[in-house]
């Protein structure tokens, strides 16, 4: 029994799955992009600073120290940054002697970057934290005991840094939330039409062929309706000919029984003159060949199944083959006041199993004059075509509908009319054993004329000893 998925399930679980997507992709944005976002706004402020420290150094060197006061408030406006001139006391202190921002330089006392840059010798840069904000920061000694400190704060760059993380945030949450809903109403439409599927095959599995599969759409799941459709389409068929074949095998098998039950009733008569035992025997070998053709069929059948059936190839005559059909159907064909002819120009030697090929031409004489009137010819001739070794069996009957064409050769199928007779299995089993000769079998029907065509593949020449003589056209 097929158990199936609730849509929500689904819609979930697809839901989820974008959700989660999203997520890492805005988490990798976060963790990655921001920082770096972060790291080059400070950098550029620092390079920044670094050339209007280059421009302060100078100045100052050129300036008096008395002055150094009023150059750094000139500075300090001009390149809006704070500008702070230290004076070198020791390797760990520097004092203040100057200070652009007004303030007693209390807070940069022991500024990290200017006392590097004191103790290097060398212009220092980085990024340092004085109380509740932080700050970009150059120093460049100047002389042999100044150092000069330029500090611009980073509240515009990092204001910037959190404007982007809590726009990210917002933007994040509703494309999540939009992610989510889309793969829910996604995974909505596609397990509705997962749906219909389920049902369709849980009623195919319990037999009901009656409703089409019918799911919408242009895509994988579209392709895969059709599917369902064909098969459904196909299990219906199949289905009313196994129906059709159990109520033809019934009828094959009943009447031959019945027939012998009633023969043997009659026998035990012991007024039964002899010459109606004879016709009364006859007539029971009759019923009992019936039977065996029927048991036949259904035991090539299941071979074919099975891949048991064998075939064995070998190079044989198929004008021979054709001249022993004839000579099997010769009383037959009287019997019905028929002309059965057989026409073969020259020996044609074909690839094949021997046996099996006289298998394939007794189903096609045999259904050529059972589904034709008395009195309608029937031809059996051989011939070449395109390295094709060709038998055909032609018969002057109604012929065959274009619609039962279509269905000829498939199992079970008996064509409809008040001649309809036999298992439906004779023609399904000839294809199926051409096709493992390597051959075909087809058929062209209009009023008037139908021919089964068999072809296989042909031989160059037949062994020393096996070289017939020319034959010319026969009739029969």
């Amino acid at each position: 029994m097929i158990h199936p998925v609730g849509p929500r399930h689904l819609s979930v679980k697809l839901g989820l799955v974008l959700f989660l997507a999203v997520g890492c992709a805005l988490a990798i944005v976060y963790v990655a992009a921001l920082p770096r976002l972060e790291s080059r706004l400070v950098n550029a402020k620092l390079r920044e600073l670094e050339r209007s420290a280059e421009t302060v150094s100078g100045s100052l060197a050129a300036t008096n120290r008395l002055l150094y006061q009023d150059a750094a408030d000139l500075l300090g406006s001009s390149f809006n940054v704070r500008v702070v001139v230290y004076d070198r006391l020791t390797e760990r202190a520097l004092r203040p002697i100057a200070d652009s921002s007004g303030l007693r330089s209390t807070d940069v006392q022991r500024d990290e970057i200017a006392l590097r840059a004191a103790a290097s010798r060398m212009p220092a840069s980085g990024r340092t934290e004085r109380g509740d904000a932080e700050y970009a920061e150059v120093a460049t000694p100047v002389g042999s005991d100044t150092v000069v400190l330029l500090s611009a704060p980073l509240r515009d760059a990092l204001s910037t840094v959190r404007l982007v993380r809590r726009t990210l945030l917002i933007a994040g949450s509703v494309a999540l939330l939009v992610a989510w809903l889309a793969g829910f109403l996604a995974a909505w439409s596609i397990s509705r039409r997962v749906g219909q599927l389920e049902r369709a095959a849980e009623r195919i599995a319990r037999g009901d062929f009656g409703e089409p599969v019918a799911v919408g759409g242009s895509d994988e799941i579209a392709e895969l309706g059709d599917a369902f459709e064909a098969m459904r389409l196909r299990l219906a068929h199949l289905d009313r000919a196994r129906r059709e074949f159990i109520a033809n095998a019934s009828h094959e098998l009943r009447t031959p029984i019945f027939s012998l039950g009633g023969f043997l009733e009659l026998l035990d008569d012991e007024d039964l003159d002899e010459a109606t035992r004879q016709e009364f025997v006859a007539e029971m070998r009759s019923q009992l060949e019936r039977l065996t053709r029927l048991a036949t069929d259904l035991l090539d059948l299941s071979r074919l199944d099975a891949e048991q059936l064998t075939v064995e190839i070998a190079q044989l005559d198929l004008s021979t083959v054709a001249r022993t059909i004839v000579d099997e159907f010769r009383a037959v064909a009287e019997a019905d006041d028929r002309d059965l002819a057989l026409v073969v120009e020259e020996p044609v030697l074909a690839a094949g199993d021997e046996q099996r090929v006289l298998q394939i031409g007794r189903i096609l004489v045999e259904n050529a004059i059972r589904h034709t009137s008395p009195g309608t010819a029937v031809t059996v001739s051989v011939g070449r075509w395109e390295a094709r070794a060709i038998l055909k069996v032609r018969d002057a009957g109604p012929g065959i509908s274009a619609a039962d064409q279509e269905h000829l050769f498939e199992r079970f199928y008996r064509v409809g009319g008040d001649r309809a007779s036999g298992s439906g299995l004779g023609l399904a089993i000839a294809r199926e054993l051409a096709g493992k000769m390597a051959g075909t079998l087809k058929v062209t029907s209009q009023p008037g004329e139908t021919v089964f065509t068999l072809s296989l593949p042909l031989t160059s020449s037949l062994g020393p000893a096996e070289s017939p003589p020319s034959a010319a056209p026969v009739s029969t």
